[in-house]
C-alpha cells in the first residue's frame, strides 16, 4: 500500500475511528467539518486519493458509501492496543422531568475505550425512535454523550424540552430554536426560548451499534 501524506492519514484515521465508534462511516460533510476542510468537495478529493492508494473503496450512490479495504482493516484498534477504558452508565428510558442520570434510569455500567470517540463521553444513552436515522443513529443504539452546556449549530445533542429528553440536531435563529430530525418522516421541534425552557444535556460524540 502506498504511503499517505499527513493530511491523508488524518482523513483515513477519522474514517477508521468513526466506523469503530458507531459502526457506520462518516459523510463527506462530516469529514470536512471534523477536519476543517473548506467543503465536502475537498473531503471528496482526499477520499479519491485514499481509494487510489488502496485504503478505501467508495460508492458514489451512498452518502456514507465508504468502506475500508481488507488490508486497511488490520489498522483498526484492538483490545491489546487500547487501554483508555472509562466506566460509563448506560441510561435507558428516562422518566419525564427526572434527572437524566438518576439511579432508576441506569440499566448497567460498562467499560468503553474513550479513544473511540470524538471526545471522551460521560455516559451512554439508549436511543428510542427512528428520528435520527439519517445521521446513522438508530432505535436501540447507544449514543455516547459528553456533558456540555452549549453547542454549535449543526451539532447533534441530547436536549431536555417540555419535561422530555430528545436527541436532535441544533439550528438557531435568534430566540427561535429548531431541533432537527434526520429522517423526513419526522417533524422538527420548533421552540421559542423566550417562552419555553430548553436545556442541553450533552453533546453526541459517537454511536455504538451493539454492546
Amino acid at each position: 500500500m502506498q504511503e499517505l501524506s499527513t493530511k491523508q492519514q488524518r482523513v483515513y484515521e477519522y474514517i477508521r475511528d468513526t466506523i469503530t465508534a458507531r459502526s457506520t462511516p462518516p459523510t463527506r460533510a462530516e469529514i470536512a467539518d471534523a477536519l476543517g476542510f473548506a467543503s465536502a468537495n475537498a473531503a471528496q478529493a482526499h477520499l479519491r486519493t485514499l481509494e487510489r492508494k488502496g485504503y478505501i473503496e467508495l460508492n458514489a450512490r451512498l452518502s456514507r458509501g465508504i468502506r475500508l479495504c481488507d488490508a486497511a482493516l488490520d489498522t483498526l484498534p484492538s483490545a491489546a492496543s487500547t487501554s483508555s477504558l472509562v466506566n460509563l452508565a448506560v441510561i435507558g428510558r428516562v422518566a419525564a422531568g427526572a434527572p437524566l442520570l438518576a439511579v432508576e434510569h441506569v440499566e448497567r455500567h460498562c467499560d468503553i475505550d474513550a479513544r473511540l470517540f470524538l471526545q471522551p463521553p460521560d455516559y451512554l444513552l439508549r436511543v428510542s425512535g427512528e428520528s435520527m436515522t439519517g445521521a446513522g443513529i438508530f432505535d436501540g443504539d447507544l449514543l455516547a454523550v459528553a456533558r456540555a452546556s452549549q453547542i454549535r449549530d449543526g451539532q447533534i445533542a441530547v436536549f431536555r424540552w417540555d419535561d422530555e429528553v430528545t436527541v436532535k440536531r441544533l439550528a438557531r435563529d435568534g430566540a427561535m430554536v429548531r431541533l432537527q430530525a434526520d429522517n423526513p418522516a419526522y417533524a422538527d421541534i420548533v421552540i421559542d426560548t423566550r417562552r419555553e425552557q430548553l436545556d442541553v444535556e450533552g453533546l453526541a460524540v459517537g454511536v455504538i451499534r451493539s454492546l
